[in-house]
Protein backbone atom coordinates (compact mmCIF):
# COMPACT_ATOMS: atom_id res chain seq x y z
CA UNK A 1 0.00 0.00 0.00
CA UNK A 2 2.74 2.45 0.99
CA UNK A 3 4.90 1.45 -1.99
CA UNK A 4 1.99 1.96 -4.40
CA UNK A 5 1.25 5.38 -2.92
CA UNK A 6 4.94 6.30 -3.15
CA UNK A 7 5.25 5.22 -6.79
CA UNK A 8 2.21 7.21 -7.83
CA UNK A 9 3.37 10.35 -6.04
CA UNK A 10 6.87 10.08 -7.45
CA UNK A 11 5.46 9.69 -10.92
CA UNK A 12 3.28 12.75 -10.41
CA UNK A 13 6.33 14.79 -9.28
CA UNK A 14 4.39 16.59 -6.57
CA UNK A 15 6.67 19.22 -4.95
CA UNK A 16 8.25 17.91 -1.73
CA UNK A 17 7.07 20.80 0.51
CA UNK A 18 3.50 20.23 -0.72
CA UNK A 19 3.77 16.53 0.10
CA UNK A 20 5.01 17.48 3.56
CA UNK A 21 2.05 19.79 4.14
CA UNK A 22 -0.34 17.08 2.89
CA UNK A 23 1.24 14.63 5.34
CA UNK A 24 1.02 17.13 8.19
CA UNK A 25 -2.60 17.89 7.35
CA UNK A 26 -3.39 14.16 7.34
CA UNK A 27 -1.63 13.74 10.68
CA UNK A 28 -3.58 16.48 12.41
CA UNK A 29 -6.84 15.58 10.70
CA UNK A 30 -6.35 12.27 12.45
CA UNK A 31 -5.90 14.16 15.71
CA UNK A 32 -9.05 16.17 14.96
CA UNK A 33 -11.01 12.95 14.38
CA UNK A 34 -9.64 11.73 17.71
CA UNK A 35 -10.98 14.88 19.41
CA UNK A 36 -14.41 14.17 17.95
CA UNK A 37 -14.23 10.62 19.33
CA UNK A 38 -13.61 11.96 22.83
CA UNK A 39 -17.36 12.56 23.16
CA UNK A 40 -17.92 8.78 23.33
CA UNK A 41 -14.50 7.31 24.16
CA UNK A 42 -11.87 8.44 26.63
CA UNK A 43 -8.78 10.19 25.18
CA UNK A 44 -6.55 7.45 26.60
CA UNK A 45 -8.83 4.82 25.08
CA UNK A 46 -8.60 6.48 21.66
CA UNK A 47 -4.80 6.61 21.99
CA UNK A 48 -4.75 2.88 22.80
CA UNK A 49 -7.10 2.06 19.92
CA UNK A 50 -4.86 4.04 17.58
CA UNK A 51 -1.75 2.22 18.85
CA UNK A 52 -3.48 -1.14 18.42
CA UNK A 53 -4.50 -0.27 14.86
CA UNK A 54 -0.99 0.91 13.98
CA UNK A 55 0.52 -2.26 15.49
CA UNK A 56 -1.78 -4.52 13.46
CA UNK A 57 -1.11 -2.63 10.22
CA UNK A 58 2.66 -2.75 10.80
CA UNK A 59 2.55 -6.45 11.73
CA UNK A 60 0.78 -7.24 8.47
CA UNK A 61 3.30 -5.16 6.56
CA UNK A 62 6.65 -5.95 8.24
CA UNK A 63 6.22 -9.40 9.86
CA UNK A 64 9.33 -9.15 12.11
CA UNK A 65 11.40 -12.33 12.43
CA UNK A 66 11.99 -14.27 15.65
CA UNK A 67 15.18 -12.37 16.49
CA UNK A 68 13.14 -9.17 16.90
CA UNK A 69 11.15 -10.73 19.74
CA UNK A 70 14.08 -11.78 21.93
CA UNK A 71 16.64 -10.41 24.36
CA UNK A 72 18.02 -6.89 24.44
CA UNK A 73 16.49 -6.03 21.10
CA UNK A 74 13.01 -6.79 22.45
CA UNK A 75 13.65 -4.72 25.60
CA UNK A 76 14.83 -1.70 23.61
CA UNK A 77 11.96 -1.97 21.15
CA UNK A 78 9.50 -2.33 24.03
CA UNK A 79 10.87 0.76 25.79
CA UNK A 80 10.64 2.70 22.53
CA UNK A 81 7.08 1.55 21.89
CA UNK A 82 6.01 2.33 25.45
CA UNK A 83 7.50 5.83 25.24
CA UNK A 84 5.63 6.34 21.97
CA UNK A 85 2.35 5.08 23.39
CA UNK A 86 2.57 7.15 26.58
CA UNK A 87 3.49 10.21 24.53
CA UNK A 88 0.34 9.70 22.46
CA UNK A 89 -1.77 9.17 25.59
CA UNK A 90 -0.47 12.42 27.10
CA UNK A 91 -0.96 14.23 23.77
CA UNK A 92 -4.55 13.01 23.38
CA UNK A 93 -5.35 13.91 26.97
CA UNK A 94 -3.87 17.36 26.27
CA UNK A 95 -5.88 18.00 23.09
CA UNK A 96 -9.02 16.97 24.98
CA UNK A 97 -8.39 20.11 27.07
CA UNK A 98 -6.42 22.46 24.79
CA UNK A 99 -6.74 23.70 21.21
CA UNK A 100 -4.90 21.36 18.83
CA UNK A 101 -2.38 23.96 17.62
CA UNK A 102 -1.57 25.04 21.16
CA UNK A 103 -0.89 21.50 22.36
CA UNK A 104 1.29 20.75 19.34
CA UNK A 105 3.31 23.94 19.87
CA UNK A 106 4.00 23.04 23.51
CA UNK A 107 4.89 19.47 22.57
CA UNK A 108 7.49 20.66 20.06
CA UNK A 109 9.62 21.87 22.95
CA UNK A 110 10.71 18.24 23.37
CA UNK A 111 12.66 17.91 20.10
CA UNK A 112 13.89 21.51 20.31
CA UNK A 113 15.36 20.74 23.75
CA UNK A 114 17.00 17.55 22.47
CA UNK A 115 18.53 19.48 19.57
CA UNK A 116 19.76 22.26 21.87
CA UNK A 117 21.29 20.02 24.53
CA UNK A 118 22.68 17.67 21.91
CA UNK A 119 24.70 20.28 20.02
CA UNK A 120 25.05 23.17 22.51
CA UNK A 121 25.53 25.75 19.77
CA UNK A 122 24.44 29.36 20.25
CA UNK A 123 21.85 28.88 17.52
CA UNK A 124 20.24 25.94 19.28
CA UNK A 125 20.42 27.69 22.65
CA UNK A 126 18.60 30.67 21.14
CA UNK A 127 16.01 28.29 19.63
CA UNK A 128 15.41 26.72 23.05
CA UNK A 129 14.97 30.15 24.66
CA UNK A 130 12.57 31.17 21.89
CA UNK A 131 10.55 27.99 22.36
CA UNK A 132 10.49 28.58 26.12
CA UNK A 133 9.27 32.14 25.56
CA UNK A 134 6.49 30.81 23.31
CA UNK A 135 5.44 28.32 25.99
CA UNK A 136 5.42 31.09 28.62
CA UNK A 137 3.07 33.13 26.42
CA UNK A 138 0.82 30.10 25.95
CA UNK A 139 0.98 29.36 29.68
CA UNK A 140 -0.24 32.87 30.45
CA UNK A 141 -3.47 31.91 28.70
CA UNK A 142 -3.80 28.22 29.53
CA UNK A 143 -2.85 28.14 33.22
CA UNK A 144 -5.95 30.23 33.80
CA UNK A 145 -8.13 28.17 31.45
CA UNK A 146 -6.81 24.60 31.48
CA UNK A 147 -3.77 24.03 33.70
CA UNK A 148 -4.19 20.25 33.41
CA UNK A 149 -4.05 20.45 29.63
CA UNK A 150 -0.93 22.61 29.76
CA UNK A 151 0.84 20.17 32.10
CA UNK A 152 -0.19 17.17 29.97
CA UNK A 153 1.21 18.87 26.86
CA UNK A 154 4.50 19.41 28.71
CA UNK A 155 4.49 15.73 29.72
CA UNK A 156 3.99 14.84 26.05
CA UNK A 157 6.96 17.08 25.18
CA UNK A 158 9.18 15.31 27.74
CA UNK A 159 8.06 11.91 26.44
CA UNK A 160 8.78 13.04 22.89
CA UNK A 161 12.34 13.85 23.98
CA UNK A 162 12.65 10.34 25.50
CA UNK A 163 11.15 8.88 22.32
CA UNK A 164 13.79 10.66 20.22
CA UNK A 165 16.67 9.29 22.28
CA UNK A 166 15.27 5.75 22.27
CA UNK A 167 14.36 6.05 18.59
CA UNK A 168 17.95 6.88 17.72
CA UNK A 169 19.16 3.67 19.40
CA UNK A 170 16.48 1.63 17.62
CA UNK A 171 17.40 3.18 14.26
CA UNK A 172 21.11 2.50 14.78
CA UNK A 173 20.31 -1.19 15.10
CA UNK A 174 19.50 -1.25 11.38
CA UNK A 175 16.07 -2.84 11.82
CA UNK A 176 14.12 0.28 12.76
CA UNK A 177 10.80 -0.57 11.10
CA UNK A 178 10.73 -4.12 12.42
CA UNK A 179 11.66 -2.98 15.93
CA UNK A 180 9.09 -0.20 15.79
CA UNK A 181 6.49 -2.84 14.93
CA UNK A 182 7.55 -4.98 17.90
CA UNK A 183 7.57 -1.92 20.16
CA UNK A 184 4.04 -0.95 19.15
CA UNK A 185 2.79 -4.49 19.80
CA UNK A 186 4.45 -4.54 23.23
CA UNK A 187 3.02 -1.13 24.09
CA UNK A 188 -0.49 -2.10 22.98
CA UNK A 189 -0.30 -5.19 25.21
CA UNK A 190 1.14 -3.39 28.26
CA UNK A 191 -1.43 -0.61 28.03
CA UNK A 192 -4.39 -2.94 27.51
CA UNK A 193 -6.08 -1.55 30.69
CA UNK A 194 -6.67 1.66 28.73
CA UNK A 195 -9.03 -0.36 26.52
CA UNK A 196 -11.60 0.16 29.26
CA UNK A 197 -12.13 3.59 27.73
CA UNK A 198 -13.06 2.11 24.33
CA UNK A 199 -16.13 0.15 25.44
CA UNK A 200 -18.59 1.99 23.21
CA UNK A 201 -16.45 1.32 20.11
CA UNK A 202 -16.86 -2.46 20.21
CA UNK A 203 -20.61 -2.20 19.75
CA UNK A 204 -20.36 0.43 17.02
CA UNK A 205 -18.76 -0.34 13.64
CA UNK A 206 -18.72 3.41 12.95
CA UNK A 207 -16.63 4.18 16.03
CA UNK A 208 -14.26 1.31 15.28
CA UNK A 209 -13.88 2.54 11.71
CA UNK A 210 -13.14 6.05 12.95
CA UNK A 211 -10.59 4.62 15.39
CA UNK A 212 -8.85 2.85 12.51
CA UNK A 213 -9.08 6.07 10.49
CA UNK A 214 -7.16 7.89 13.22
CA UNK A 215 -4.33 5.38 12.86
CA UNK A 216 -4.32 5.57 9.06
CA UNK A 217 -4.48 9.38 8.94
CA UNK A 218 -1.97 9.89 11.75
CA UNK A 219 0.51 7.13 10.94
CA UNK A 220 0.22 5.34 7.60
CA UNK A 221 -0.31 8.27 5.22
CA UNK A 222 2.16 10.71 6.86
CA UNK A 223 4.83 8.02 7.17
CA UNK A 224 4.55 7.03 3.50
CA UNK A 225 4.77 10.68 2.43
CA UNK A 226 7.68 11.36 4.78
CA UNK A 227 9.75 8.66 3.12
CA UNK A 228 9.24 10.30 -0.27
CA UNK A 229 10.06 13.77 1.07
CA UNK A 230 13.19 12.53 2.88
CA UNK A 231 14.49 10.93 -0.30
CA UNK A 232 13.95 14.15 -2.22
CA UNK A 233 15.19 16.83 0.16
CA UNK A 234 17.34 15.05 2.77
CA UNK A 235 17.20 15.31 6.55
CA UNK A 236 18.40 18.89 6.94
CA UNK A 237 15.69 20.47 4.83
CA UNK A 238 13.14 18.00 6.18
CA UNK A 239 13.91 19.21 9.70
CA UNK A 240 13.33 22.78 8.57
CA UNK A 241 9.94 21.75 7.15
CA UNK A 242 8.99 20.49 10.63
CA UNK A 243 8.46 24.13 11.55
CA UNK A 244 5.31 24.03 9.42
CA UNK A 245 3.63 21.47 11.68
CA UNK A 246 2.47 23.64 14.62
CA UNK A 247 0.99 26.11 12.13
CA UNK A 248 -0.64 23.24 10.22
CA UNK A 249 -2.13 21.91 13.45
CA UNK A 250 -3.50 25.36 14.27
CA UNK A 251 -5.10 25.61 10.84
CA UNK A 252 -6.70 22.14 11.15
CA UNK A 253 -7.97 23.05 14.62
CA UNK A 254 -9.46 26.26 13.25
CA UNK A 255 -11.14 24.73 10.19
CA UNK A 256 -12.26 21.37 11.59
CA UNK A 257 -12.78 22.07 15.30
CA UNK A 258 -13.48 25.83 15.17
CA UNK A 259 -10.63 26.45 17.64
CA UNK A 260 -9.57 30.08 17.34
CA UNK A 261 -6.26 30.81 19.14
CA UNK A 262 -6.21 33.81 21.43
CA UNK A 263 -3.71 36.59 20.58
CA UNK A 264 -1.09 35.49 23.15
CA UNK A 265 -1.50 31.86 22.08
CA UNK A 266 -1.00 32.82 18.44
CA UNK A 267 2.18 34.72 19.29
CA UNK A 268 3.41 31.80 21.41
CA UNK A 269 2.74 29.32 18.60
CA UNK A 270 4.61 31.61 16.21
CA UNK A 271 7.59 31.70 18.59
CA UNK A 272 7.68 27.89 18.74
CA UNK A 273 7.48 27.69 14.93
CA UNK A 274 10.48 30.04 14.73
CA UNK A 275 12.32 27.95 17.33
CA UNK A 276 11.77 24.71 15.40
CA UNK A 277 13.05 26.41 12.23
CA UNK A 278 16.05 27.72 14.17
CA UNK A 279 16.86 24.32 15.64
CA UNK A 280 16.91 22.76 12.16
CA UNK A 281 20.41 23.97 11.31
CA UNK A 282 21.21 23.05 7.72
CA UNK A 283 24.10 20.62 7.52
CA UNK A 284 24.03 19.40 11.12
CA UNK A 285 24.75 15.69 11.49
CA UNK A 286 21.66 13.64 12.33
CA UNK A 287 22.83 12.86 15.87
CA UNK A 288 20.99 15.81 17.32
CA UNK A 289 17.30 16.39 17.50
CA UNK A 290 14.91 17.42 14.76
CA UNK A 291 16.87 16.16 11.75
CA UNK A 292 17.31 12.71 13.17
CA UNK A 293 13.71 12.18 14.11
CA UNK A 294 11.70 14.08 11.56
CA UNK A 295 9.97 11.05 10.15
CA UNK A 296 10.01 9.34 13.56
CA UNK A 297 7.71 12.09 14.82
CA UNK A 298 5.26 11.40 12.02
CA UNK A 299 5.27 7.70 12.80
CA UNK A 300 4.27 8.47 16.35
CA UNK A 301 1.39 10.74 15.48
Amino acid sequence: MMATLGNRLRAASVPAPLLFVIGGTSMYLGAAVAVLLFEQLTPSGVAWLRMLGAALVLLAWRRPGRAAWRGRRLLLAGAFGLATALMNVAFYEAIARLPLGTAVAIEFCGPVAVAAFGSRTLRDGAALLLAAAGVVLIADVQLAGSPAGFVLALVAAALWAAYILLGKRVALGGKGLDDMTVGFVVAALLLTPLAAGTGAAWGSPTLLLLGVAVGVLSTVVPYALDQIVLRRVGQARFALLLALLPATASMVGLLVLAQVPRPLEAIGIGAVVAAVAGAATVGRPPAGGAQQVGCEHRRSR
